[in-house]
């Protein structure tokens, strides 16, 4: 007998009940702000300062509640995270009510009122404490010093700088929260629902199909699977935690040492942010800053992206074959041909995104539409069709919301030490010294820049790393002569790279947690495995046809030698090409990397007569892939997870 409608109801409104206050709060916002975003979408964005405004009231709102402070007791919010609420809201709405006030008042020139000055400086203090809470420390201090370096070393007028910052958008409500409201809200949205109809199981077996029987297949499934599931999360960190559940057992079960397993998790991940067609979110806020469309910043990055998982492939690869690894059986990998069948239509959003930008739709449009496609399409198949839920949409946008919050604050903090660095002109200031620290040499201002990325990017996400080093470096490396797209993309780089930096690594120690292996050691894999991530930002600015700048010729010729060399780099790491390479071979591929990878004929020439010099030493001791052998569970550690 089934139940009447009156039961169901019932039934539903008990288990409502049952959900903290709180907790119904969250959802209720969250999902409130997913939907109001899309509504912009169709219908067209207000006026600058309200809908970066908006933004910017639910993220602090949804952060306050969702991010407790030390008030608030299991799954609620204690009464001062609601103060904080509270604080936080009433700044904007003041904006809101007094916006003909707002756009009628000359900047710099009008004084603001007491109740100006006081909503501005409440603000400052909320998103300073909003984005502590969700990211860590390094970016509100970094804020905070730059707050302190325009009032007692500038000598910046209190009333100017906070015109700056409030009542203008130069300030918090700048570039950066303009790109995350506009771009980032909606593409993290598409990958909620990605996530919610199935695609990371697409994911795993599409890789398994293709490379899993190959030598370390575990590896280069770790490779191929992150790179895919990448394009769609934006975060190192988040990628790892999906795709490394699955893939550091199983690379560990085949042979692989802990340490490397997690490195290979962790660099591939990291990859994902600079992957088209779907990167991380510094890339939107890179179109910005160049006024390009989001579509030809993927076109920059396409080479750079896949000369870095050449290297990363050819790492594990080579690892493998050192130590002897199989791959997995053929018989225990999925088909390609049943993965495609079963699951290939998840791939459909995806390409809905891709058509619709480079059919010269703007990117939010193209994000929403692949957004609205995700449960239709998933309720093609049965296998997807069980995701295809009303609790799972609600769920989807609910997690949009709140994957947004850790970018908006981010963005919005990055927008006060921007509105500083622009007030006082410390741009300029930092540009002139770094010059005169560089002595006009750009080799050495590209590794002050890239310290600095790295450095900046070990405490704070890749998006106010990126912005920060935009402000203070970038013009310098433009005034030595480099191309405003390969300064751009430069930074971008180094901002991302810091995820596998040690000592502060996230992606790492997320990696590394999984793996069960010694941060240090997990970490300098790491590094080893990414090498090339270090050296193809330098590449792509004395060589800028690896952006795809230039004639085809050159470009063709430019990126065939660049994977040439980026292989061989992974072979002298790793220590094997055709066999066991001794430290001498090791010596040659290395010097054959570096010089393929510089520009010019003659460099190349060089290195692929040493190239050609490995491959006669190691041609009559040339090993063959071990045979694939079934993965025992009795090679798992104690602790691990079968």
């Amino acid at each position: 007998m089934f139940p009447s409608p009156f039961q169901i109801e019932s039934g539903a409104m008990q288990r409502l009940r049952q959900i903290p206050a709180s907790q119904l709060l969250v959802g209720a916002i969250a999902l409130a702000m997913s939907l109001y975003h899309m509504w912009i979408i169709v219908a067209g964005a207000p006026e600058a300062l309200v809908f970066r405004g908006m933004h910017l009231l639910f993220a602090l709102v949804l952060t306050f509640l969702i991010f407790r402070g030390s008030g608030g007791t299991g799954t609620k919010a204690g009464w001062l995270d609601y103060g904080w609420m509270v604080a936080a809201g009433a700044p904007i709405i003041y904006l809101f009510v007094n916006y003909d006030y707002l756009v009628n008042r000359i900047y710099y020139v009008d004084d603001l009122s007491y109740a100006d000055m006081i909503f501005a400086v409440m603000l400052l203090i909320c998103v300073i404490e909003a984005t502590r809470r969700v990211i860590g420390l390094a970016l509100p201090v970094t804020a905070a010093v730059f707050l302190i370096y325009a009032l007692f070393i500038s000598r910046v007028e209190p009333m100017r700088l906070l015109d700056q910052l409030f009542m203008t958008t130069e300030g918090i409500f700048g570039i950066p929260l303009s790109v995350s409201a506009s771009y980032v809200m909606i593409f993290v949205l598409f990958g909620a629902f990605v996530e919610r109809t199935g695609a990371g199981r697409l994911f795993m077996e599409f890789a398994m199909s293709i490379a899993g029987g190959s030598s370390g297949g575990p590896g280069k499934v770790a490779v191929i699977s992150s790179s895919l599931f990448g394009t769609i999360s934006g975060s190192a960190v988040a990628n790892v935690m999906v795709t490394g559940t699955m893939t550091i057992p199983l690379m560990k079960r085949t042979g692989f040492r802990p340490a490397f397993a997690g490195g290979v998790e962790a660099v591939a991940s990291t990859g994902g942010q600079i992957m088209p067609p779907i990167m991380g979110a510094a890339a939107f806020v890179l179109a910005e800053f160049l006024a390009v469309s989001y579509a030809q910043v993927t076109i920059w990055a396409l080479i750079p992206a896949v000369l870095f998982y050449i290297a990363c492939f050819g790492a594990v690869h080579f690892e493998a074959r050192r130590q002897g690894l199989a791959g997995i059986p053929k018989a225990d990998l999925p088909r390609m041909r049943d993965v495609l069948r079963e699951q290939g239509h998840l791939f459909l959003p995806v390409l809905v995104i891709l058509t619709m930008i480079y059919a010269g739709f703007s990117a939010p449009l193209a994000a929403l539409a692949g957004t609205l496609a995700c449960f239709p399409v998933a309720a093609l198949r049965a296998s997807s069709r069980v995701n295809v839920t009303f609790g799972n949409i609600i769920a989807a946008l609910i997690d949009g919301a709140r994957g947004t919050l850790a970018v908006a604050l981010a963005c919005a903090c990055a927008g006060i030490v921007i509105g500083a660095i622009s007030l006082t002109g410390l741009g300029i200031v930092f540009t002139q010294a770094v010059i005169g620290l560089a002595a006009q040499s750009l080799l050495l201002a590209l590794i002050l820049t890239m310290v600095a990325g790295i450095l900046l990017g070990m405490g704070m996400p890749t998006t106010p790393a990126y912005i920060i080093m935009t402000a203070l470096l970038v013009p310098a490396l433009i005034k030595l002569g480099v191309v405003a797209p390969a300064a751009h993309m430069f930074a971008f780089y180094f901002a991302i790279m810091s995820a596998i930096t040690p000592p502060v690594a996230l992606a790492v120690y997320a990696a590394a947690g999984l793996a069960k292996s010694d941060i240090w050691d997990t970490g300098w894999a790491s590094v080893k495995i990414g090498a090339a991530g270090f050296i193809v930002p330098f590449m792509f600015v004395y060589e800028p046809a690896l952006l795809m700048i230039g004639d085809w010729p050159r470009i063709i010729s430019a990126g065939l030698t660049a994977a040439a060399g980026s292989l061989m780099l992974a072979a002298g790491l790793h220590g094997f090409f055709l066999a066991r390479a001794t430290r001498l071979e090791r010596l040659l591929l290395l010097c054959a990397a570096f010089t393929l990878i510089k520009p010019g004929w003659i460099t190349d020439l060089v290195g692929l007569s040493m190239a050609v010099t490995v491959i006669a030493l190691q041609w009559r001791r040339r090993e063959k892939p071990a045979a694939p052998v079934a993965a025992s569970p009795a090679t798992t550690t104690a602790n691990e997870p079968a």
